[in-house]
């Protein structure tokens, strides 16, 4: 017999039962005071040298020197010195060196020559987003988020908050959320009126979708992690908080026929139910991400939380202890920050026009969509099998306890979002760049094998159309500019992965991962030499993208794994046999 309610989480001091002086309401959170609390260990400071260029140094010379003068110093301390673009004005010179540093700068120092001297260190632009709250949104620090935005925001990406519904439109009494104004919302679905209209008269789920995507750098409110993600408002629960297994499976299953990428289960009780087993395995099996509070009993994992196929989650507190709260044991998979959270919620049982709160609430229901959101950002690197969106999630976190107890308090450690997206876009360059590479060699030996007269494919002419089509034109990007900007983010990704602007669903088809965009082009460019080693360097970069996909085995394929590398396989030796082609000077 399934259990007849479905808890949301809470601190379990707030828990109520149905018949008692509550009035049956069973609280999803607990509001907590914000003022005056330290919030300790947020970020750490960057190394004064961690950006320092190894062996180059700039010499600040004195502004009355002449040319000679100059040459005398260079000369004196054995530097290579290259002028900056006001040189002849301030004197600055950039110098190399070979030797110890610091020895070098201690003697310059001390010559009367000099007005100063330093290492050379690089600079980068750094996205800061503007909204007020942010500083109150310790969380965020915690997870890493402002470095995470640097490599993804979530573009192409749809998060199913299956809760209380989301403030996400203006529908009847009920209004839009001021702080998801910018956040786009798709269509959803109100298993409690069984209607499209999901609309949040509780507040918990408005809170829970704020965490993952509330609208972001718009001058008002808090921050969302993903916050270029678009929402989808499945409400399974009632304005009272509670909901029942057989209405949260279906939302489950709604939401994974309906798109959702990643869905997130801020809710939960004791009951192991097969029914609600079961649609996590059919939206895990259509690729979608589960993610679930862990549950605040303060004891074991409960469910969904502790289901198969689902991320567990339990919640941290400012000094990355366990909340006394957070259920623990089996079933933890990774710990996010659950208290004090910051995050805008509607007034008024979301009816009328008031103005919409901010309250810090505890809880795994808190914790929970960090993880969400840090799902959605791996998604939108194009990491779309769940398992290895779950890998990436638990490698990039930050251990605090690994002994077995500790694993049972926080599974692979505490989020750290930017550390996971961070690896992820590491490997997808390095994998990329070899592919790249050896396959660039392999094309080179086979095209003069066959004519002698062959196109070398190390040509600017070549490269720069195979770096588009395969790591990225500006694959460096999220060390120098951050991917937060639309037009950074477009040359940083592959031309095969710039349909995930569009949607993660369209990118597991990989529509332009395969030989048809290198084979259109020979057909229609092919008697104009000049831009042959272009097509051909579409077609090895296209080639080693699709290595990539094999050999990373992050992609879910729409007709499964075998047919993806077949696929792959396929469309790769055909790119090869174009660029083969197009590199050959004798056709």
């Amino acid at each position: 017999m399934l259990e007849p309610r479905l808890p949301s989480y809470a601190d379990p001091a707030r828990h109520g039962d149905p018949g008692s002086a509550l009035g049956g309401f069973d609280l999803p959170h607990e509001p907590v005071a914000t003022a005056g609390e330290p919030l300790l260990g947020m970020s750490s400071e960057l190394e004064e040298t961690s950006y320092d260029i190894p062996g180059q140094i700039v010499v600040d010379a004195r502004d009355d020197l002449d040319d000679g003068a100059l040459a005398a110093l260079a000369s004196d301390f054995s530097l290579r010195l290259l002028p900056t673009a006001l040189a002849s004005e301030t004197r600055i010179q950039i110098a190399t060196i070979n030797g110890p540093v610091s020895a070098t700068l201690a003697r310059l120092a001390r010559d009367p020559r000099v007005e100063a001297a330093e290492p050379l260190a690089w600079v980068r632009a750094s996205f800061i987003a503007n909204d007020p709250l942010l500083k109150e949104q310790w969380h965020m620090a915690r997870v890493g988020a402002e470095r995470a935005w640097d490599f993804s925001t979530g573009r192409g990406v749809t998060v199913a908050v299956v809760d209380t519904g989301i403030a996400c439109e203006t529908h009847g009494p009920f209004v839009k959320a001021p702080d998801l104004a910018s956040t786009e919302c798709v269509e959803g679905w109100n298993f409690v009126t069984k209607t499209n209209h999901a609309n949040d008269d509780q507040g918990h789920g408005t809170h829970v979708a704020g965490t993952i995507a509330q609208s972001t750098n718009n001058g008002i409110g808090a921050v969302g992690l993903a916050f270029h993600a678009r929402l989808m408002p499945v409400k399974v629960l009632n304005e009272s908080g509670w909901g029942t297994t057989a209405d949260v499976a279906d939302g489950i299953r709604w939401a994974a026929e309906n798109g959702a990428h990643v869905i997130n289960l801020s809710l939960g009780g004791p009951r192991n139910s097969k029914v609600l087993q079961n649609a996590i395995d059919y939206a895990v099996g259509r690729g979608a991400v589960v993610v679930a509070a862990a549950g605040n009993t303060g004891g074991r994992v409960q469910y969904p939380g502790a289901s198969d196929g689902v991320i567990g989650v339990s919640a941290s507190d400012p000094n990355d202890k366990i909340a006394r709260f957070s259920s623990r044991g089996q079933g933890v998979d990774v710990a996010a920050p659950g208290v004090n959270v910051t995050q805008q919620t509607i007034c008024n049982r979301g009816r009328g026009d008031c103005e919409a709160p901010y309250p810090a609430y505890n809880g795994t229901s808190m914790a929970a969509p960090h993880v969400a959101g840090a799902a959605a950002l791996l998604v939108g690197l194009g990491v779309s099998d769940p398992r290895a969106v779950e890998d990436a999630i638990r490698a990039g976190a930050r251990v605090v306890d690994d002994s077995e107890s500790g694993k049972l308090l926080y599974g692979a450690g505490i989020l750290d979002a930017a550390s996971s997206v961070a690896r992820v876009t590491q490997s997808h360059i390095v994998v990329r760049m070899l592919a790249l590479l050896l396959l660039a060699g392999w094309v080179a030996r086979r095209a003069r094998k066959k004519d002698a007269n062959a196109t070398s494919p190390w040509q600017v002419s070549f490269l720069i159309p195979a770096l588009a089509a395969g790591p990225g034109l500006f694959f460096f990007a999220p060390w120098i500019l951050p991917r937060v900007d639309l037009a950074v983010d477009v040359l940083a990704r592959p031309i095969a992965d710039l349909d995930l602007l569009i949607g993660a669903s369209v990118h597991r088809w990989l529509p332009l991962a395969n030989a048809l965009i290198p084979l259109g082009l020979t057909t229609l460019f092919f008697g104009v030499k000049k831009l042959r080693p272009a097509i051909a360097g579409i077609a090895v970069g296209t080639a080693a993208y699709l290595t990539s996909v094999v050999v990373l085995g992050e992609v879910t394929g729409p007709l499964g794994r075998v047919a993806l590398v077949v696929w792959c396989a396929v469309n790769a030796a055909a790119c090869l046999w174009i660029a083969r082609t197009n590199l050959s000077a004798s056709r």
